[in-house]
């Protein structure tokens, strides 16, 4: 008995494991911060203005949301997502 429930913890312990991140990941450089990108919602997107978004949000990635097209739900913390309509207006600046 006491041998089936040391190695349902240890199975517990490695799933667990699985799912851990590194504080780097969670939360350090890199790390996207989307309040700064409010302020281009309304203008026009451009190479140039990604770039400068990047910049602001200490975003490490970028990812263009045009309209009407899917996107996966996966979350990336070092991501920064800019939505635009069909007159190429960015609408919506978030990260993930």
């Amino acid at each position: 008995m006491i041998r089936v429930v040391s190695v349902a913890l240890a199975a517990s312990a490695v799933a667990l494991a699985g799912c851990a991140t590194t504080g780097d990941i969670a939360g350090g450089a890199g790390s996207c911060k989307a309040e700064p990108g409010q302020a281009f919602v309304g203008q026009r997107v451009s190479a140039e203005l990604g770039e400068r978004l990047l910049r602001l949000t200490g975003a490490r990635q970028l990812r263009w949301g045009p309209p009407r097209t899917p996107m996966t739900m996966d979350y990336r913390v070092d991501r920064l997502n800019v939505f635009y309509d069909d007159a190429m207006m960015i609408d919506r600046v978030t990260c993930g």
